[in-house]
């Protein structure tokens, strides 16, 4: 294969060695996300098993999201001191092991402690798993190897409510976290083997400040869009509160990283316009994926009357789409202009967002599936070139910041969507086919924000191809 050939002149590992690195995080990553979104279709049936309310059963999902998110910074800082190697092992051996735990919980402050440790361990790989690849694989490959882990992390993201459902139907909630076992201890011994030592680390001191203030900016900002789901008509005051600490945190974060003599992020990156760019066209756009894939689900229920399991098979034409285009667009981002690929790429995802925003009262299964193709086929294009635009224009030594920083704003971007979609179902009560239609619009508006950020790239992308 051509990601495991060797010419001369390639930087990072020979092809057998590379096999070995993306083996173990392809399949550390493919657990991490299948763990932070697949539990969603079970919360119901945990809440039942445990005899717990909703509110706390969403915790947890909850639970997960929340310390991954607090953690992604701290742990690409981290990686670039002390190398991918030692953070990426302890990650995952934190992430299998929790994973027994969740599987065995059997109260549900166990189940939630265990939860916010595993986020904690799926945030030490998936913050540095972008970097790790771009080490290994000479920069000749690194738009199709990003294409191929870009294409691993969209599917999985739309497949896992349709692998959730049927393990739920066939076996008990347990087994949602007790699959990871095996395929992690797997991965655990490949990266033991394959991941190199990195002799030559950044040795300055750790941003402590920096680092509690990165947690507390993210955690506060994820706390302030979950209570935005529970806004009424009068002023909300934990909403407020969360506001207030969100923007506190967030002045004074910028204050730190523009003084602190080693940042736990250098402002540097963002002086790159290429970079910034990438990384707001990507926020942007999962946005609009998180919108989408939070208000597909009630229209598909609650208007369409479909059940859980058919409105999860809805869901498969989108990964489908990504399978077919993702590989070419990586490939394709190798040779061409990759901000080009990516402004077509989201053209297409608005052209399939407008589709869904428009489906009739009563469409057809067909319909629904090609709308969703579209959407697919949009975002696969887009995502990889993107990605590589992202870690191309940094220095190797920033690659593990520019790492965190993609999974950072995936991550947040996909929070802000869902926020958006519980307050519009909040405040539209029971009328969930106007306010799903609604958010779709927004999601239309937000993509289209994404390609206008990676349009602005184009003329000196373009030229520099020419």
């Amino acid at each position: 294969m051509t990601l495991f050939s060797n010419l001369p002149g390639d930087e990072g590992l020979p092809g057998h060695e590379r096999a070995r690195v993306m083996a173990a995080v392809m399949t550390t990553t493919l657990m991490g996300v299948f763990d932070g979104t697949m539990i969603n279709i079970a919360l119901p049936s945990m809440a039942k098993a445990m005899q717990v309310p909703a509110n706390v059963a969403v915790w947890f999902a909850n639970g997960y999201l929340l310390s991954a998110a607090m953690t992604l910074a701290i742990f690409a800082a981290l990686a670039a001191r002390v190398g991918y190697r030692p953070v990426f092992l302890a990650g995952l051996a934190t992430f299998t092991l929790t994973s027994l735990g969740c599987a065995l919980a059997k109260t549900p402050d166990m189940l939630i402690g265990m939860r916010i440790l595993q986020g904690i361990g799926g945030a030490a790989t998936l913050s540095i798993a972008p970097a790790i690849l771009r080490s290994v694989f000479p920069g000749r490959l690194l738009g199709r190897i990003l294409g191929l882990h870009a294409l691993l992390i969209a599917s999985s993201t739309a497949i896992s409510p349709v692998l959730g459902g049927t393990i739920l139907d066939a076996l008990s909630w347990q087994w949602l976290f007790a699959i990871n076992i095996i395929p992690g201890s797997v991965a655990l011994l490949l990266a033991w083997r394959a991941l190199p030592r990195q002799p030559d680390v950044d040795r300055s001191p750790f941003d402590t400040p920096g680092a509690v203030l990165s947690a507390v900016l993210l955690g506060s900002a994820i706390m302030l869009a979950d209570s935005l789901q529970h806004i009424t008509q009068s002023i909300n005051p934990a909403a407020t509160g969360w506001g207030l600490l969100t923007l506190a945190s967030a002045l004074a974060f910028i204050w730190r990283i523009r003084r602190a003599q080693s940042p736990i992020l250098p402002p540097v990156i963002f002086k790159n316009g290429c970079f910034t760019l990438a990384a707001l066209t990507s926020l942007a756009s999962f946005v609009s994926q998180g919108i989408t894939f939070v208000a597909l689900p009630f229209l598909f229920q609650s208007v369409y009357g479909y059940s859980p399991v058919v409105s999860a098979l809805l869901f498969t034409p989108w990964p489908i789409g990504i399978v077919l285009i993702a590989p070419h667009a990586g490939r394709w981002a190798d040779t061409l202009s990759a901000p080009l690929i990516s402004t077509v790429g989201l053209m297409i995802f608005v052209g399939g967002l407008v589709l869904l925003a428009t489906l009739p009262d009563s469409p057809s299964v067909w319909n629904i599936c090609l709308r969703s193709l579209v959407c697919g086929i949009g975002f696969g294009c887009f995502q990889s070139p993107n990605n590589r635009e992202m870690l191309a224009n940094v220095a190797r030594e920033y690659a593990s910041y520019a790492s965190g920083v993609l999974s950072i704003v995936r991550t947040f971007g996909q929070c802000l969507g869902a926020a958006a979609v519980g307050v519009l179902l909040a405040t539209t009560e029971s009328d969930h086919d106007r306010a799903v239609h609604f958010a779709l619009w927004i999601a239309v508006i937000a993509s289209t924000g994404s390609v206008l950020f990676s349009a602005s790239r184009l003329r000196p992308a373009v030229r520099a191809s020419a």
